[in-house]
């Protein structure tokens, strides 16, 4: 089993906007899952239980989209602003492992 560890100890402050936006989306999805759990213990039709799973996995995909571009538009924007070009560096390994 692979271990996933934390690659960086930065942190980022988040408008109260930002947080609430990514909180209820994470929300919507836990639901989701849980419905899919309740699926499995009612015999749920296979077809049913893996259409419910794409809509899982197209949230958290969205989910992706709306982080990525608020770390662009202020992580990484504010870095190269402030001369800290290896930040690109950061962003383009980032988006490799992203498109595995």
């Amino acid at each position: 089993m692979e271990e996933i560890t934390c690659c960086s100890h930065k942190t980022k402050q988040r408008s109260a906007e930002e947080f609430k936006a990514l909180t209820n989306r994470l929300s919507r999805i836990e639901g989701q899952v849980r419905g899919v759990r309740k699926m499995i213990e009612s015999d749920a039709y296979c077809t049913d239980i893996l259409t419910q799973v794409s809509a899982i996995q197209a949230a958290l995909n969205a989910f992706s989209r709306e982080l990525l571009s608020n770390h662009i538009h202020t992580c990484v924007a504010d870095d190269i602003r402030s001369g800290k070009n290896e930040t690109i560096d950061e962003l383009v390994a980032l988006l490799h492992k992203l498109m595995k």
